[in-house]
């Protein structure tokens, strides 16, 4: 089972600020980052197989957590100090990086997971080796994502504080825009204005009506549960196809998206009449479709309304007669034994939806035992519990069991 101390370990990555030498007019925090970064690179990543180039899908997504991770470990260092000894000093970096190792090595029960952190280290160690395709699209994402930071907080800082930063952060970029993607971002086009909506909910806390440490914001929270999600469906202890992965975490990283044009209306108020959800649900539909649709390009358009429409449901995609696809819900055990390929196109929702609470209950848990309480986040820690009271089992994971062991001193 996904253990405490390091569903813990990784929701530091919420309290660990960025660009803290400078003025910030909002939290820049590690999460968020995360976040963008890997949208940013789902965009790239489909401009490239557009082109008929190939990504491996699952290995950028396990670098992604493989780097928040050694993020959350190395944070008081800076990023240009650790490129300098990775450069200058290659043996003390590589041991830098066998630390990291050891700061996990205790925590991490999956073996096979812990494996694959082990050889992603070892691999970034190594100065020699050559980017693929795969490794360059992350990394762009990495850049260009740390350039929009930087210009959001530029208008409150003095040029002398960032421009030196800004002329280093382009010239990197350049040895990337050979990627069609990041070239359109760079040049500010249709994708650069997508990012930007989904940066908007880097601007919206979650749990605003209440005071809670540490704040969340709304797209931290999604790479929060992208990652959870991605755990979580290792523990079900099945072998999920590579289309299955990719839909589970993105799916879990864009499952808020609609909020970016809608602002997050919070549980107690969407329940308010027995009809609303239902009303707010079709209300989101048609922004989206008035305001985020027109921004995606159309080799990834149809996928991202797969994955936020119905996102808390087992579904998979079957042809119609016509030649079209259309979602149809299912059950976890169908998943596992009649569409386990590549063809259906899988999503775990409900293991989404797990993933959500999880992230939730954590977030009001984590602030009640750090003395910042409310009746809000009790009731809602508390009502979370109570809808998985059952112990029934959520695509193979006992909730229950999860939840308190969250809840243990």
């Amino acid at each position: 089972m996904l253990s405490k101390k390091f569903i813990l370990k990784i929701f530091e990555g919420f309290s660990i600020q960025r660009w803290n030498d400078l003025v910030r007019p909002f939290d820049l925090v590690e999460m968020d980052k995360a976040a963008e970064k890997m949208a940013c690179a789902y965009i790239i990543g489909k401009y490239e197989e557009s082109a008929g180039n190939v990504i491996d899908w699952e290995q950028m997504i396990y670098a992604a957590l493989f780097d928040l991770l050694k993020k959350i470990t190395l944070c008081d260092i800076k990023s240009p100090v650790q490129q300098m000894i990775r450069k200058n000093y290659p043996e003390e970096y590589k041991r830098l990086n066998e630390w990291v190792y050891s700061k996990y090595e205790n925590i991490i029960e999956d073996k096979e997971l812990l494996e694959k952190f082990k050889n992603y280290l070892t691999a970034e160690s190594d100065l020699e080796r050559n980017e693929n395709l795969t490794e360059r699209v992350l990394e762009a994402a990495h850049k260009f994502s740390s350039l929009r930071e930087l210009e959001m907080i530029s208008p409150v800082n003095e040029k002398e504080r960032t421009q030196t930063i800004h002329k280093e952060l382009s010239e990197n970029l350049k040895n990337y825009t050979d990627l069609k993607g990041l070239k359109m971002l760079m040049n500010r086009e249709k994708p650069f204005k997508f990012v930007m909506k989904i940066e908007q909910l880097r601007f919206q806390t979650r749990w605003n009506q209440t005071p809670r440490i540490p704040q969340t914001s709304v797209l931290g929270h999604c790479f929060f549960v992208a990652v959870t999600t991605l755990l979580l469906l290792r523990d079900t202890g099945k072998n999920p196809c590579k289309k299955r992965l990719y839909n589970d975490f993105f799916c879990a990283l864009f499952h808020d998206l609609p909020e970016s044009v809608t602002r997050d209306i919070i549980s107690p108020v969407k329940q308010a009449t027995n009809e609303l959800p239902g009303v707010v649900k079709k209300i989101e539909d048609e922004i989206v479709h008035q305001e985020l649709v027109p921004l995606m390009d159309s080799s990834y358009v149809d996928e991202i309304l797969y994955f936020t429409n119905d996102e808390f449901e087992n579904r998979i995609l079957i042809s119609e007669l016509d030649g079209k696809k259309s979602a149809q819900e299912t059950t976890w055990e169908d998943l596992c034994d009649n569409y386990n390929s590549n063809n259906y196109s899988p999503v775990d929702g409900k293991l989404v939806r797990l993933a959500d609470h999880l992230s939730a209950f954590i977030e009001a848990d984590s602030s009640i035992k750090h003395g910042t309480t409310s009746k809000q986040l009790t009731t809602g820690r508390d009502n979370i519990l109570k809808s998985y009271s059952s112990g029934k089992e959520i695509n193979g994971i006992n909730a229950m069991t999860l939840f308190w062991s969250i809840m243990e001193e």
